[in-house]
């Protein structure tokens, strides 16, 4: 048995870009910040999450979330590789999203 859950609590860096492979079904893609307190200085680190959610919450993604916003995400890592105009195999983990929920935006 395996487990594959990933659960990011954090603010939306950018309007998520959604594009539309099949009619009706909406693919959207943003990234999350993520922000962590360590050590005695208190030195804060922020790490950037790319999500993606399709279906139902690409569609909720499309009409709702923008930068700034916060949200509750539950999801899978996935990652994949693709070549960039260099011909460069590169690699990249995302975050599959299988839960969504809007806490509001970053200025309230």
């Amino acid at each position: 048995m395996s487990v594959n859950k990933v659960i990011l609590l954090g603010h939306v860096g950018q309007d998520p870009t959604v594009r539309y492979p099949e009619k009706d079904f909406a693919v959207a893609a943003f990234s999350l910040a993520t922000n962590e307190v360590n050590g005695p200085n208190r030195i804060e680190t922020t790490e950037w999450h790319r999500i993606i959610a399709s279906g139902r919450l690409g569609t909720l993604a499309e009409r709702y979330i923008r930068k700034g916003t916060m949200l509750y995400i539950e999801g899978k890592l996935r990652t994949r590789e693709y070549e960039d105009k260099m011909s460069i195999t590169r690699r990249i983990t995302e975050i599959y999203a299988d839960k969504i929920e809007l806490l509001g935006r970053k200025n309230q």
